[in-house]
């Protein structure tokens, strides 16, 4: 029988998670936070890949066939792009979504001598009582978002002052709730699916439990870019499981109350075998789950053909 996972442990460490700004290409401060959770439990054995992503090495009862599970812990953000003349900055995106996403959302510059400077994400064009009807008819997107300080500056040159520069990184505010154990939050793709993981480390530490085979776990840096646990995962591995989100919407089995596992993506169809044995397991444990197909994938730094089982947190 499967130990209760402590669900207090896990709201506590995502919340501390989904807290530390890791947009992908600065996810070190996410991934550090990781690593120090997990050096609470002596049999694990952790390094880091030269991409600085961190592997966990959970030694089993056999090693004839060791396994992997991968989840991460990068999230989606921007860069600057350009220093606008009237001192507010120009974007680009860090990862693949839509601009009216983010719009009004506040935001933390991330300099590169570390400095956090406060500011917002809005349109140029924001001002209704200006623009008109051009606020709801303006196109988002790089050219017409803007990220406005909350600083004194109104040139490019008094923005310089303040120690930005192209290419410094932006984090977006998670915004974390908890409201009876629901979590409303930006990043919970894939912040929530690591906590998962290290809940479930927890639960079998806490109940004097080894896996079968030993395990590793691939916490990455790079997926919202397409790369993530492309390398990384050792040789000997003869199975991997990607942890990550699940997509709910029209047409969708999943919904934000099961575990969803996904059979086929827009790139084809998993591996039938291993989809069978997580749909057994499921089963047997009475872990409530739903079948799904996935018909748009972004890049995701998921190998081809491994399949993907999600977090009920989207």
């Amino acid at each position: 029988m499967i130990p209760p996972i402590d669900t207090d442990y896990l709201l506590e460490f995502l919340t501390g998670l989904l807290n530390t700004p890791s947009p992908t290409g600065l996810a070190e401060p996410a991934i550090a936070y990781t690593e120090k959770a997990l050096a609470e439990f002596p049999d694990l054995k952790m390094t880091r890949t030269r991409k600085g992503a961190l592997l966990v090495t959970w030694p089993g009862q056999r090693q004839d066939a060791p396994r992997a599970l991968t989840a991460h812990v990068d999230t989606l953000g921007v860069m600057i792009k350009e220093i606008k003349e009237n001192g507010r900055l120009k974007m680009t995106l860090i990862g693949n979504y839509a601009w009216n996403t983010i719009e009004g959302e506040g935001c933390t510059v991330i300099t590169s001598r570390g400095q956090r400077l406060r500011g917002s994400i809005l349109l140029s064009t924001s001002s209704s009582h200006v623009y008109g009807k051009l606020v709801g008819e303006s196109k988002r997107d790089e050219e017409t978002m803007e990220i406005r300080l909350d600083e004194l500056t109104n040139s490019a040159a008094e923005t310089r002052g303040l120690g930005i520069s192209v290419g410094d990184f932006v984090a977006l505010d998670p915004r974390v709730e908890v409201t009876n154990h629901f979590v409303r939050s930006r990043h919970l793709d894939d912040k929530a699916c690591v906590a998962t993981i290290l809940s479930a480390v927890r639960t079998l530490h806490d109940a004097g439990l080894q896996p079968l085979q030993t395990t590793y776990l691939l916490i990455s840096n790079y997926e919202e870019v397409g790369h993530g646990a492309a390398a990384g995962i050792p040789p000997e591995a003869v199975e991997l499981l990607a942890v990550d989100m699940a997509a709910v919407g029209e047409g969708q089995t999943s919904d934000e109350f099961h575990t969803s596992l996904c059979v086929k993506d827009s790139g084809g169809p998993y591996h039938h075998g291993m989809s069978q044995r997580l749909r057994r397991l499921a089963e047997e444990n009475q872990i409530p789950y739903r079948v799904d197909i996935y018909p748009i994938m972004a890049q995701t730094g998921k190998p081809s053909g491994a399949p993907a089982a999600t977090s009920p947190w989207r």
